[in-house]
């Protein structure tokens, strides 16, 4: 049996947030192109409470420029990456009983550093197109219906208790992100 060094996850714990998880995907290049896993079930049983299974996938295609976010649910767990292009992530601890709360990590994500993120309920979650073009996916797990926009909580991107350093100094906001 050989080993698919594409399906490699490399663990990486958040140094300032309490059960936020990243994890480094190894990308396997020849002359064809390249090839790498964002999910494996039994790397991420361990990261998710027993009774939940992802159920949701979305895309979302944003131009230089675009933040989406900051938003989270109380249900919703999210793994999160960027399939193509240059992204900045930020997640912020919104748990009001946590030791990290309104602490926020930021990740640059794109081919050359692959990292999906595992992000829990009672998270914000937002990010930055930083090229031209940037295609996110995240994988949705929850019980019962889905937390859309109605249902979801916002933290303004530029909100002064966080000082987020944002990579942009002109972002593009929809009228809910504003």
């Amino acid at each position: 049996m050989s080993f698919d060094k594409s399906s490699d996850l490399q663990l990486i714990k958040s140094k300032k947030i309490q059960d936020l998880f990243a994890f480094r995907v190894s990308v396997f290049n020849d002359l064809r192109g390249s090839i790498y896993t964002t999910y494996l079930k039994t790397k991420f049983h361990n990261y998710l409470p027993s009774d939940l299974e992802f159920v949701h996938d979305k895309f979302s295609q944003s131009k230089k420029n675009v933040l989406r976010g900051l938003h989270g649910d109380n249900k919703t767990w999210k793994l999160v990456t960027c399939v193509y292009g240059e992204i900045q992530q930020v997640v912020v601890d919104c748990r009001p009983d946590s030791n990290s709360y309104m602490q926020w990590e930021s990740y640059i994500i794109n081919s050359k550093d692959q990292i999906v993120l595992l992000v829990p309920p009672n998270f914000a979650n937002g990010y930055c197109a930083l090229s031209d073009d940037a295609v996110y996916h995240y994988k949705l797990a929850y019980i019962g219906d889905y937390h859309d926009v109605d249902d979801q909580f916002v933290i303004k991107w530029n909100d002064s208790r966080l000082n987020i350093k944002w990579m942009t100094d002109r972002p593009i906001l929809n009228q809910r992100d504003k």
